[in-house]
């Protein structure tokens, strides 16, 4: 069998320098590093990216930054400080990719525009992420994760019908959208540079990223048909899909999609072959419509089962159906253990833990070095970048690494 842990990484020799704070670049520039990129992640003196104190959950650490910052090296410095203009020139001057989520128009500011920097460094490709992208009214407008959500639609769709019901994503969803797009997008500018030899700019709006994920509600509601109703955490068009109590207390999570498994979930599930031809249930629209009837039918053939009694009737009907877990369960999920998904990498608080990247390769392993403290590299690079000793001395006594 092919040994992956000496094969070439897709990015091997490729340099990212990143602006980046929070989770929209960070995670994009993680993905970089996990096909072997070279990250360079550019922190501000002694305080860092203030993802780095979120909170305290991993033996001291942010859980926020455990996961987007792995393999990366932390230079701390001053972007503001006069000093800093010919470190980043040097910086930039051996760079491929620059990634910056900055505040509106500071990237700019700094001198760190696409057409400030195209001139002089052709081959550089220029990612700026930001909440509504580099013009239109919302322009220099504030975006976080949960405003995003909001402005896309996003909330409209989620959390329980009452009219105070809408819910946020449990997970930063906008950002992870948007570091996605920013991900994919340095990739295809990598493979056209390769074409005609020249950097490109990208531009990634978060609202764009997740108003593209919201496409099928977009559409069902097209020509102002009635949006799709909040429904907690069942499917707001198809019935029955979502969760139900077993009679021991715990939830099953189970979903139909045609009229074949219909009959089956009546026959095999339910034991109630007469249920499938009744005109209430005869189509996926009735069923929606009637939903609140058959899910107490539904419920009424659960309560004498266990959730894995439950289970047991849909697997036995090949009907489509999960577990309710949380993350404690998640942790020891049983697929994730028999793949070998889980691996381990450094920290400054110690060995953790780490999830492999989705998409297993077999012609490579992915790069899982480990998470670096605040200006762990700084001396390294300055050095690497040819400054002297005496120097760098200097730039730490004026705070500008």
């Amino acid at each position: 069998m092919h040994d992956t842990t000496t094969s070439p990484r897709p990015l091997d020799g490729i340099t990212v320098v990143s602006l980046e704070h929070a989770i929209a670049a960070p995670f994009c520039t993680r993905q970089l590093a996990d096909l072997g990129a070279r990250v360079i992640k550019v922190e501000r003196p002694k305080v860092g990216d203030f993802a780095r104190s979120y909170d305290e959950r991993v033996s001291g650490l942010a859980s926020h930054f455990v996961w987007t910052n792995r393999s990366k090296e932390s230079l701390t410095l001053d972007v503001k400080a006069e000093e800093s203009s010919d470190i980043m020139e040097r910086l930039l001057s051996e760079a491929d990719v620059l990634v910056q989520n900055l505040a509106p128009g500071a990237a700019a500011r700094l001198g760190l525009s696409f057409d400030s920097l195209h001139e002089r460094f052709p081959q550089l490709i220029v990612c700026d992420i930001s909440g509504y992208g580099d013009d239109g009214p919302y322009r220099d407008k504030k975006a976080y994760d949960l405003l995003i959500q909001s402005e896309a639609g996003f909330l409209s769709t989620t959390g329980s019908p009452e009219e105070d019901g809408m819910a946020k994503a449990g997970c930063s969803i906008a950002d992870i959208a948007a570091g996605m797009y920013a991900y994919s997008n340095v990739l295809s500018a990598l493979l056209l540079r390769e074409r005609t030899g020249k950097g490109s700019h990208i531009d990634v709006s978060m609202l764009e990223c997740l108003v593209e994920w919201m496409g099928y509600p977009l559409y069902y509601a097209y020509k102002g048909a009635t949006p799709p109703a909040r429904a907690g955490a069942a499917h707001a068009t198809i019935y029955p899909y979502g969760p139900f109590p077993a009679g021991d207390g715990n939830t099953v999570m189970l979903g139909l999609q045609n009229e074949r498994e219909w009959q089956t979930f009546c026959d095999v599930v339910l034991q109630d072959s007469v249920l499938a031809s009744d005109p209430r249930f005869s189509s996926n629209s009735q069923r929606s419509a009637h939903r609140q009837k058959l899910r107490e039918l539904i419920c009424h053939a659960f309560q004498e089962l266990s959730a894995d009694e439950v289970i047991a009737r849909l697997e036995d009907a090949n009907i489509a159906n999960a577990h309710v877990n949380d993350m404690h369960d998640v942790w020891q999920h049983p697929q994730l253990m028999a793949r070998q998904r889980w691996t381990q990498i450094s920290s400054p608080a110690g060995p953790l833990p780490a999830l492999l990247p989705p998409g297993r390769s077999n012609a490579f392993m992915p790069r899982m070095d480990e998470v670096p403290d605040l200006g762990q590299h700084s001396v390294d690079l300055l050095l690497e970048l040819g400054f002297s000793d005496d120097s760098i001395y200097r730039l730490a006594a004026k705070g500008v690494i």
